[in-house]
């Protein structure tokens, strides 16, 4: 298929790029804005490969949505470009209604138009994929079951509720104009490439720099926690498999509170990169709450775990010890960062596109 990916060369959207080009015979038609999130160096071998091709565009430019469905034709949209950092959408609401709800708007109406113009076998096998998050479902209680795909939306940042709108968006155009939707809402994701505001990356590199650890609250906020390359492997799952007007819940199964979290990145930095002033475990801070802050996030999968044939490979463990000896073996590209786009002291945000 010839595949258009927003968002490609954010965190998920890379992971994502480089799965298509790497494991599949998919051309991909790559549209990210290269806001200050994006990372064309996180395409790698997929960044020059001739099945991929970047175009530098905003998804909420009607102009330039038409034109590339025009020039492209893709047969399959994945929709990842969003603003996801919910501390950024509390301070500033305005990128995030943007990029969320307009970005989303814009897009569905260009693929519509494409979509009623092709010949009635195309019309048939034409995807639209949404990728969403698990916070627009509102927080859980310490005992609550799992979110599923029937679970009441109830956002509660400017984040979420930007993210609900969109996703509340696709599915009127699949009930209203036919176009074959299908949404998918996702747990925080981790790995490699994550920009460094998020919260893993941030206490890692911290961390490493020796620089105070900031836990909100006292840390017992809980979320399930999803290696992103698992989550690539789910997308290409449920582009390739999954039903129109489908909602697909994706987890891991692995939830941990912000402080074990925390925790766990410090001993396994003080087994991988020893600090000799002492475990990292000391530089922990509680700082005031977030506005807002929802309690607990947690997915039950099983219903796409059938549906896909997929279940996430890595534990939290093997991932999150992945990550950190990527982040060790990459200072070269956060130092960067930091010095160019990010200055480490924003509290990190979780999971992110």
């Amino acid at each position: 298929m010839r595949i258009l990916v927003t968002g490609g060369c954010g965190f998920i959207g890379s992971a994502v790029v480089r799965r298509l080009i790497a494991r599949s015979d998919h051309r991909v038609i790559n549209v990210d804005r290269m806001s200050y999130a994006a990372s064309e160096e996180a395409l790698e071998a997929a960044a020059d490969h001739p099945r991929h091709l970047l175009i530098r565009a905003d998804v909420a430019d009607g102009a330039a949505m038409r034109e590339i469905f025009a020039t492209h034709r893709p047969e399959a949209v994945m929709h990842l470009a969003a603003e996801t950092h919910v501390d950024r959408s509390i301070d500033g609401p305005a990128p995030f209604i943007h990029s969320n709800i307009v970005g989303t708007f814009t897009l569905l109406e260009a693929a519509r138009a494409h979509w009623a113009a092709l010949p009635a076998g195309e019309r048939t096998a034409f995807r639209f994929h949404h990728i969403s998050t698990d916070e627009v479902f509102g927080a859980l209680g310490p005992t609550d079951p799992p979110f599923t795909e029937t679970t009441p939306y109830d956002p509660r940042s400017p984040y979420s509720a930007s993210k609900a709108a969109s996703d509340h968006l696709v599915r009127a155009w699949f009930h209203t104009y036919g176009l074959p939707t299908i949404v998918s809402n996702t747990t925080n994701n981790y790995g490699p490439w994550q920009f460094p505001e998020k919260l893993v990356p941030l206490i890692t590199l911290n961390a490493l720099e020796g620089k105070p650890l900031p836990v909100y609250g006292d840390g017992s906020n809980t979320r399930d926690w999803l290696f992103v390359e698992d989550h690539a492997e789910a997308l290409v799952g449920v582009l390739e498999r999954g039903a129109p007007g489908a909602t697909y819940a994706i987890g891991a199964r692995q939830p941990r509170s912000n402080l074990a979290v925390v925790q766990a990145i410090c001993d396994l930095l003080d087994e991988l990169a020893p600090d000799p002033a002492g475990g990292r475990r000391r530089l922990i801070r509680f700082v005031a709450d977030r506005p807002g802050h929802d309690f607990r996030y947690e997915i039950d999968p099983a219903r796409s775990e059938a549906a896909l044939g997929w279940r996430a490979a890595h534990d939290f463990t093997a991932g999150l010890r992945r990550t950190i000896a990527w982040y060790l073996d990459h200072r070269p590209w956060w130092e960067g960062v930091r010095a160019a786009r990010y200055d480490g002291q924003r509290l990190g945000g979780g999971g992110g596109r």
